[in-house]
């Protein structure tokens, strides 16, 4: 079987790098973006641009947007990422902040808009930029295990409902890698574009799901029932994905398939 675009990805980085004894400034080529990492804090001097991160023997201390070029942090190393124009940057403080207290990067792509795609994909380069250059980012033995979910017979005979984000279906998880969705699904029509205009991951993902099954489709609607492979795959196909579909998929009494199937601590 053919694979999938996003099975296939792989993490590259384009950059180019000038190095001096004080710092090395990289740009990064795909996002119009740079980051210099400072070896002497007196050679920092620009602080009205970008993000600021502070380092002590290569681990996290703090990230801050506006320092204080007076009280900078206890530190050996800053790095001053000046991020691309299409990004918000109180948006990737935000994120980064949630990485340093833990969170993984595909927790927050799970619960996020197709539209913050862009945004995830340059914090993945980033993080891996600053894991090549020897910086913790995070503690492992902070970051929460991603919850686990196992697939059991009983599943199979119960019928979860997406009535959500401008679709309706009736599917069920009839074996652990097979969820049939029921003939009459709505799919959503259209997706949301990123803040730049292009199209996001996720309504990527969802088009070529729904091309795979195109003789399948009339007007938005099913005319055969539909097999996917996952909860995620169910969500892209359905609305475009966008938010953490094992919550939204919910039997008749509205538990979701998240509280059928978690694995239990």
């Amino acid at each position: 079987m053919k694979k999938r675009f996003w099975e296939t990805m792989m993490m590259t980085l384009n950059a180019e790098l000038a190095l001096d004894n004080e710092k090395a400034e990289l740009t990064l080529t795909d996002f119009d973006s740079k980051v210099i990492i400072f070896y002497d804090k007196n050679e920092l001097t620009d602080f009205k641009h970008g993000l600021f991160l502070f380092f002590k023997d290569k681990k996290f201390k703090s990230i801050q947007s506006t320092p204080d070029h007076k009280n900078i942090p206890t530190a050996d190393t800053m790095v001053q990422i000046i991020p691309p124009q299409t990004l918000d940057n109180d948006d990737l403080k935000q994120c980064l902040t949630n990485i340093a207290k833990g969170k993984s990067l595909p927790e927050l792509t799970e619960v996020n808009e197709p539209s913050q795609v862009e945004m995830y994909d340059y914090l993945g380069k980033l993080l891996l930029l600053l894991e090549k250059f020897g910086f913790t980012f995070t503690q492992k033995k902070r970051t929460p295990a991603k919850a686990q979910h196992r697939w059991k017979k009983t599943l199979s005979e119960i019928e979860f409902f997406v009535d959500d984000f401008h679709s309706q279906a009736t599917v069920i998880w009839q074996k652990r890698n097979e969820f049939l969705i029921k003939k009459g699904a709505h799919l959503r029509p259209s997706y949301s574009l990123n803040k730049d205009g292009s199209v996001g991951l996720g309504a990527r993902m969802g088009t070529q799901l729904r091309d795979e099954q195109k003789d399948k489709i009339q007007n938005f609607i099913t005319t055969e029932d539909i097999i996917l492979k996952s909860v995620n795959e169910v969500g892209l196909f359905l609305y475009f994905g966008g938010t953490n579909s094992w919550l939204v998929l919910k039997d008749n009494n509205g538990q979701t398939i998240d509280e059928w199937s978690k694995v239990k601590k």
